[in-house]
C-alpha cells in the first residue's frame, strides 16, 4: 500500500505521539489531534498537520468532519486512563461518540486503543490462557469504571458500523513509564511483588505503535480484535530482576507467591468492600491470576515481530528517559 493520511487521537498521549512517529518514520501523512499541548517536534514537519481539539465537547463533532475528509484511516488513542467516572464519561465515552458521529459521512477504517483489562477472569484459573476468544466482561458487571468505560467504547465502534480494529493492548511500558502497576503495590517505600510463574501481558509502546499503524494500514473485512503483546513475555520475578538490574530500582522489595496473597484475600472477603483493589478477589485475580498471553493472533493477521529482546528494550526505555 501506499502513502495514506490517517487521523490520530490522543497524539500528544503516550501511545499516540509513538502512533505519529511511527506513521512518519513509513511516510504517511498524519493528522495530529492534540488537546493541550502539541509536541515541539510536529513544528518543522510539513507531513503532520496538528490540530487542537477537545473531543468531550460537542462543538469538536463539525471540526473533526473537517479534519478527517481525506483521511483513509483513524487511531482513536484519546480517552481516560483513569477511574474517575466523570472523567470517563466525558474523556472516553462522550468523546468517542463525537467522533464516530464525525466519521459517518467518510467511514474511514477506524483503529480503536482498547485494554486487555476487557476480558473476564472468573472463568479461568491459574494457568490459562488468554486469548481473543475468552470471554469479555460485561459493562454492567465490570469489576471498576475503567474496564466498564473500556468495554462501552468497543461497543460504541462496533454500533457505528465502520471498518473496525479492536486492537487490545496489555501493560505498556517505555520511555518515562518503565515500571506497571501489575506487578503489585507500594507500601511506603516498599514494593510488594505479587509472583508467579504466569506471564507479565506487556508491550514496549513502540510495538504497540507498529501493530496500530499496521491495522491502519489493513482492511480488517468488518470488525476484528486482537491481543496487542510483545513475542517475549517476562514472568514478574524476571521483571523485578530485570529491572533493578537496569535501573536500581526498587531498592526495596518484598516478593509474595500469588497463592499466598489469594489466601489472604480470601480471609478479609467480609471487609474487602472497605480496602484497596488488590484485597477484592476480583479485581486481584484480573491483574495477578498467573496466565499465559500469546500473540499468535497479532502475528498471523498483522505480522512484525519484537525489535530487541525484552531487557534490551527496557534498558533503552530507561537511557531514553535519564
Amino acid at each position: 500500500m501506499g502513502a495514506v493520511k490517517m487521523l490520530i487521537t490522543g497524539a500528544n498521549g503516550f501511545v499516540g505521539r509513538a502512533c505519529v512517529a511511527r506513521a512518519r518514520a513509513l511516510g504517511h501523512e498524519v493528522v495530529a489531534l492534540y488537546r493541550s499541548t502539541p509536541r515541539a517536534e510536529w513544528r518543522d514537519d510539513p507531513g503532520i498537520q496538528a490540530r487542537q481539539a477537545d473531543l468531550a465537547q460537542a462543538d469538536s463533532t463539525v471540526q473533526l468532519r473537517e479534519l478527517a475528509t481525506d483521511c483513509q484511516a483513524v487511531i482513536h488513542a484519546a480517552a481516560h486512563l483513569g477511574s474517575d467516572p466523570d472523567q470517563l464519561a466525558n474523556d472516553t465515552s462522550q468523546a468517542t461518540a463525537h467522533l464516530l458521529q464525525a466519521l459517518q459521512e467518510t467511514r474511514p477504517r477506524l483503529v480503536l486503543v482498547s485494554s486487555i483489562a476487557v476480558y473476564a477472569t472468573d472463568g479461568l484459573t491459574a494457568g490459562d490462557t488468554l486469548t481473543e476468544a475468552t470471554p469479555l466482561e460485561t459493562a454492567e458487571t465490570a469489576r471498576d469504571p475503567y474496564t466498564a468505560s473500556k468495554l462501552h467504547q468497543e461497543a460504541q465502534c462496533q454500533a457505528s458500523g465502520l471498518p473496525l480494529w479492536l486492537m487490545r493492548p496489555g501493560a505498556i511500558y517505555g520511555p518515562g513509564r518503565t515500571w506497571h502497576a501489575l506487578m503489585g503495590f507500594w507500601a511506603s517505600k516498599l514494593h510488594v511483588t505479587l509472583t508467579s510463574q504466569g506471564e507479565l501481558p506487556v508491550t514496549h509502546v513502540d510495538h504497540v505503535a507498529r501493530a496500530l499503524i499496521s491495522a491502519a494500514l489493513t482492511d480488517p473485512q468488518g470488525v476484528r480484535a486482537l491481543n496487542v503483546l510483545d513475542d517475549q513475555r517476562p514472568t514478574r520475578t524476571e521483571f523485578l530482576t530485570a529491572h533493578r538490574k537496569i535501573t536500581g530500582w526498587p531498592r526495596l522489595n518484598l516478593s509474595i507467591p500469588y497463592g499466598v496473597w489469594l489466601s489472604l484475600v480470601r480471609l478479609v472477603k467480609p471487609i474487602a468492600g472497605k480496602l484497596p483493589g488488590l484485597f477484592q478477589e476480583p479485581i486481584f485475580k484480573a491483574r495477578m491470576m498467573p496466565l499465559r498471553y500469546p500473540n499468535t493472533a497479532l502475528r498471523d493477521t498483522l505480522g512484525g515481530a519484537d525489535t530487541a529482546p525484552f531487557d534490551q528494550m527496557l534498558a533503552q526505555s530507561y537511557e531514553a528517559e535519564t
